[in-house]
């Protein structure tokens, strides 16, 4: 990794002529990669949580002053619990993911001796801008180096000192590689945004982690691909047959394990029918934690009811935009869904609020109906959306892709976390024995187009004779069954 105050013409030339390099390493030189950033990361623990007590030290400061928002400085702490250890376990995970590059999931038999194959490969140069969050260097180079882009990393000056520690540790580490430094560049200028968003000759996504005003500036800004999400507006649909201790379960988690992440839950819609069942024993859960809820009169009328005057007096009453708002804290707009005449037209009332005011990043169901959850899944036009679980599932982690580069509610490309496969597109490849295109058409041969085995259905059909008998074998075990 190269922390430059370079050009950002120059950044950004480098980064495209190491990317052409790391697009053609073998798997195991970029695994090695991901070992050595590893082992120096978990070496220097003591240096970089140095560097970021003294990030957040300044970041308090600003927060108490009102130049920083509460919600930056917890995202900026590397030293809360087990965030280092996470970041750590994230690049052993994505080195232990298959290799993302050079996988092919169509082959077409166009005629005799004339294959087509769609075969993975890098996007190329990313260029990652970001606001707090450290971690996001080792997230980003571990995916960047498996996956054969080379990436372009801005950061918020909030982490300069953590920034400038890892940055180091990982171009230390990397100079014992065989990767080139320069596929990782750090850029500490405050004056590159602007340059290096204009270089779409050389850069290939931008891909902003942050807040809403920055993802909307730069998606304003500039001609290269924008992947990512302008805000976090997460929603739970209550419905009343679902079990009280679940309920609260999930929708406690949802809300408190970390209220500034983005996949935290800001709204709760509830069935009407379970404004006097479900809803009090939830809402005792989250005022137990210190949640404040913002409800709408039908939900607090209900509440009020049922919870003892200490209690109730901490309810609040919402505004039409709390239903819109990523509040990055412990608030949670509460919104009652009227009763209809059947479970789909109610369900129907929350997926419409829901399209309407939510960010389409992860939207969740809560019922024992499994064609309502269905029907909500379906429906709701969200990069995520779950049934019976918690908002705080949208994560690349937990869906097993060792980290993510972010979260996408694009509806090109990649979508919800993306990890590895999101870090790749494809190329079209044609292997043949010297045709020519006008040896075919009208009065000439004949084109196959005969579909050929891929991945798993290759290994038991080693030719295309077998193959067409594997496939002539299923077709008459289907008609027979």
């Amino acid at each position: 990794m190269s922390l430059t105050n370079a050009d950002p013409v120059e950044a950004a030339r480098s980064a495209r002529l190491a990317s052409r390099t790391l697009a053609v390493l073998p798997a195991q030189a970029r695994n090695d990669a991901l070992t050595a950033i590893h082992d120096a990361l978990a070496a220097a623990r003591d240096a970089i949580l140095a560097a970021n007590d003294r990030d957040l030290a300044a970041a308090q400061q600003a927060a108490q002053s009102g130049e920083l928002k509460d919600s930056l400085v917890k995202r900026l702490d590397l030293g809360r619990k087990g965030k280092f250890e996470d970041m750590l376990q994230g690049i052993l995970d994505v080195r232990l993911l298959p290799d993302p590059l050079g996988k092919v999931d169509v082959r077409t038999l166009l005629d005799d001796d004339l294959v087509l194959e769609r075969r993975s490969s890098p996007i190329g140069v990313l260029l990652i801008i970001f606001e707090a969050r450290p971690e996001v260097i080792a997230n980003i180079a571990s995916l960047a180096i498996k996956s054969g882009n080379a990436a372009i990393l801005k950061g918020g000056k909030e982490s300069t000192e953590s920034f400038k520690a890892i940055s180091t540790v990982i171009s230390d580490a990397l100079a014992t590689t065989a990767v080139p430094n320069d596929c990782l560049q750090l850029v500490t200028t405050r004056d590159a945004i602007k340059p290096l968003l204009e270089l779409d000759q050389y850069i290939d996504l931008v891909i902003p982690r942050g807040s809403n005003e920055l993802v909307s500036s730069i998606k304003k800004s500039t001609q290269i691909p924008v992947l990512g999400h302008a805000d976090g507006v997460c929603s739970i649909y209550l419905r009343a047959d679902c079990p009280v201790a679940m309920a609260a379960k999930v929708i406690v988690d949802a809300k408190t394990t970390y209220p500034a992440a983005c996949n935290s839950v800001e709204t709760l819609l509830v069935d009407e029918d379970a404004l006097a069942t479900v809803l009090p024993a939830v809402a005792e859960a989250l005022l137990s934690k210190g949640v404040r809820l913002r409800c709408d009169a039908a939900s607090k009328a209900a509440l009020t009811s049922a919870l003892d005057k200490h209690q109730a007096a901490f309810l609040q009453d919402a505004e039409d935009q709390d239903f819109r708002t990523e509040f990055l804290d412990l608030i949670l707009a509460v919104k009652t869904v009227p009763r209809a005449a059947s479970a789909e037209e109610a369900a129907d009332l929350a997926i419409a609020h829901i399209n309407e005011h939510s960010s389409h990043h992860t939207d969740v169901v809560l019922t024992q109906d499994r064609a309502i959850a269905e029907r909500f899944q379906d429906a709701v036009d969200s990069a995520s959306v779950f049934w019976n679980t918690s908002t705080r599932m949208a994560d690349g982690q937990r869906f097993g892709f060792g980290t993510e580069v972010g979260i996408s509610t694009n509806k090109i490309h990649a979508r919800g976390p993306v990890g590895l496969e999101g870090l790749t597109i494809y190329r079209w490849r044609i292997n043949g024995n010297g045709q020519a295109s006008a040896e075919y058409g009208s009065g000439g041969k004949a084109w196959k187009h005969q579909a050929l085995p891929v991945g798993d259905q290759a290994r038991y059909a080693a030719t295309d004779d077998e193959w067409a008998a594997l496939q002539e074998f299923r077709a008459q075990k289907a008609r027979s069954g």
